[in-house]
């Protein structure tokens, strides 16, 4: 589904994203929320994903990460840049209302991949094991 407003918010460092529900009676606009370091943890680039998921590379210590810009690309995705260099993997529309309407789902599944590498939100942290 194609979103009907992008909205990116410094202040708050998040990314809106409108669409236009026409299931009810009444179309009517909803928006989403989604943060940078969601988005960045959820990259679509090789980087991120890699080629297969058995390459995918967990994304850690990004919670203080900025979302500095948005790029449109044709009519069916935009590229977004992070203040980290990242800046690749193009967001098509349909991954951006999959990222919208799961991200309870998302965030949860990451959470559980963070916990189980031992890993940590927080750039500044390294998780140390005294054995």
């Amino acid at each position: 589904m194609n979103p009907t407003k992008i909205k990116l918010h410094k202040s708050s460092n998040t990314l809106e994203l409108s669409y236009t529900d026409t299931s009810a009676e009444t179309a009517q606009e909803i928006s989403y929320t989604l943060p940078a370091e969601y988005l960045r943890i959820s990259s679509p680039s090789a980087e991120v994903r890699g080629h297969s998921p058995d390459q995918a590379v967990l994304q850690v210590g990004k919670s203080r990460v900025k979302l500095v810009g948005i790029e449109g690309v044709g009519h069916y995705a935009v590229k977004l840049e992070f203040d980290d260099g990242h800046d690749s993997g193009l967001y098509t529309w349909n991954y951006l209302y999959d990222l919208s309407v799961n991200q309870q789902q998302h965030w949860a599944d990451y959470l559980e991949q963070l916990n189980a590498a031992k890993q940590s939100r927080d750039p500044h942290t390294s998780i140390v094991q005294f054995v």
